[in-house]
């Protein structure tokens, strides 16, 4: 009998890690959807777009706001890009 009670706790264990990791994954989600300034991946992301050309274009034409903290550092503004999205949405007939 030691030996299912000891299985029990190993699969205990296991369990308890797994609903942990899974938690964390959600918070960290939750936390990045929050945020006001976004990387050029997420916003690539956000987008659905492959090119950071594209991205420099939606830039330099003033579809969405960004700001340039530093030389090499861009970021984008997540409200920016949700509000073009909802720019370029077709009502339904």
């Amino acid at each position: 009998m030691p030996e299912f009670g000891n299985r029990l706790g190993i699969m205990s264990e296991a369990f308890y890690a797994l609903v942990e990791e899974v938690v964390n994954r959600l918070k960290e989600k939750e936390g990045a959807e929050d945020e006001k300034w976004i990387n050029d991946e997420e916003a690539m992301k956000l987008l659905h777009i492959s090119s950071k050309t594209t991205l420099q274009k939606y830039r330099d034409d003033g579809s969405i706001r960004f700001t340039q903290p530093s030389r090499k550092l861009i970021l984008y503004d997540r409200a920016s890009i949700l509000e073009f999205l909802n720019t370029k949405a077709k009502d339904t007939f």
